[in-house]
């Protein structure tokens, strides 16, 4: 007879791309459990009554529920149990920050030595599962005569846009670029999260009806004043993201060759720069310093790699413990070859005659008294600059709204940073019937956060809808 649990302290590993292959390729880096992997992997679940790994999940998705039914081998139904919560479990079990959130939770992870149940393997499992064998068609609920406008056809966008959706709303998501999916398009990499996985989760949002409006810059073509007032949208729920990128303001910041790593990444992934027979241009480039320390920088840095680089630095002013970036991600990247230059911080950008980067001044730092955020703050180490030579540079810096919607909407409050204010949860801006989420609120955050965000202000334009009708 099986045995009911699993109580080997380690969570089963994921298989992958050996480093020095997938280093040269954009396909995936992790390959997924099989079957056997899985059900043995959520075998290690003790179904804790008090289920502290939902509380660490943004979107309350039923974890130890979805992993029983993995255990029994019930797989589709582990994916029902995903999808009463999330628009996104294959997007979710692939780019979630688990180790901070429901795995950081996991009672299995609080005993020494001993590591939490890997819940975001598992989800990316039973996600796959269901896409690959399920032949079940969806069926567009029915009306319920209300219509409801989405800016932005990211994480946040399309969650929100499923949850009205399934209540009977007509639903129109309005997207600035020519496909949606907005950050899970432009700005993770193909070897984290396949294209065609995002493209039929927003498949099975039309099949529910969606409409889906590209090549919609929402300020440009159209206001939200003009979708309210001309086009009949009885509420507008703001998803546009985050996608201004943020420079350090260090002199040659303007040669040539120096990036946003939102343009750089945007050129990668969306334009598919990798492929042999790309008419995007993107810099071919010997050496490469990636400055800034989250995920994008290693997204930046590894695409960099597989673009030809032969020599791929990632420069941040603290040190490695306190990167900010998935820890996966920093070995991943560390495993490709990728060059840590920590407690370091770049000054100038040095150009050659043509206007061209030829390489950047650096300056050595040390960490000094915690600062606000919780981390020690870098402190320059006087007379320690050096050059680096390098005939690229991404800035990976961080990102906030843009401003075309908040400038072209009259009476939107906004802080100082571009972000739009809300009064809490559900996502009420200072206009009504408009509301806000995810990365035009927050600030460049988690694909996880966004989604949240999306479903929490669904449940607000539902409730203010019904109460009005």
């Amino acid at each position: 007879m099986a045995s009911k649990f699993n109580l080997d302290p380690k969570k089963c590993p994921m298989p992958s791309q050996d480093p020095n292959v997938r280093n040269k390729n954009f396909q995936e880096v992790a390959l997924g459990y099989t079957a056997e992997m899985a059900v043995n992997e959520a075998k290690r679940c003790l179904n804790c009554p008090k289920k502290p790994c939902v509380e660490g999940c943004p979107v309350s998705i039923k974890i130890p529920e979805f992993i029983q039914k993995i255990a029994a081998e019930d797989f589709e139904g582990a994916y029902q149990v995903l999808a009463q919560d999330s628009a996104l479990p294959a997007v979710c079990g692939r780019v979630c920050p688990q180790e901070s959130q429901c795995e950081g939770r996991c009672t299995r992870g609080l005993k020494e030595g001993c590591e939490s149940v890997g819940i975001g393997r598992l989800e990316r499992f039973a996600a796959d599962w269901h896409r690959e064998h399920s032949t079940a068609q969806a069926t567009v609920p029915a009306s319920n005569g209300h219509k409801v406008a989405i800016i932005g056809a990211g994480p946040s966008g399309l969650t929100c846009a499923g949850d009205l959706a399934k209540l009977g709303y007509k639903v129109t998501v309005f997207e600035a670029l020519h496909v949606a999916g907005g950050v899970l398009m432009y700005g993770i990499p193909e070897f984290r999260l396949p294209k065609a996985i995002v493209q039929s989760e927003i498949d099975g949002l039309k099949a529910l009806g969606v409409d889906f409006e590209t090549n919609m810059v929402i300020g440009k073509v159209l206001t939200i004043d003009e979708l309210m007032q001309e086009y009949g949208y009885e509420a507008v729920y703001i998803a546009s993201g985050a996608g201004l990128p943020r420079f350090m303001g260090i002199p040659g910041e303007s040669l040539k060759g120096v990036y946003s790593a939102n343009e750089y990444l945007t050129r990668t992934n969306l334009m598919k720069a990798y492929l042999p027979d790309s008419k995007t241009p993107i810099a071919k480039s010997k050496a490469v310093a990636v400055c800034g320390g989250g995920n994008v920088a290693m997204d930046a840095a590894r695409c960099a790699k597989r673009l030809g680089a032969e020599t791929v630095y990632i420069v941040y002013r603290r040190g490695m413990a306190e990167l900010p970036a998935r820890r996966e991600e920093v070995e991943h990247a560390e495993e490709e070859g990728i060059i840590f230059k920590t407690l370091c911080n770049p000054v100038e950008v040095l150009g050659d005659e043509n206007g061209w980067v030829r390489g950047m001044t650096c300056i050595e730092m040390e960490l000094g008294e915690p600062d606000e955020s919780g981390r020690r703050r870098p402190i320059e180490k006087k007379g320690s600059e050096f050059e680096l030579e390098v005939d690229t540079m991404i800035m990976a810096l961080g990102t906030s709204p843009n401003p075309l919607i908040r400038t072209t909407t009259p009476g939107l409050d906004a802080d100082r940073h571009g972000c739009i204010i809300t009064n809490g949860d559900d996502g009420l801006t200072s206009r009504e019937a408009v509301y806000a989420g995810g990365d035009a609120v927050t600030g460049a955050a988690t694909v996880i956060l966004a989604m949240g965000a999306g479903k929490d202000a669904a449940k607000a334009i539902h409730q203010y809808i019904q109460k009005k009708a």
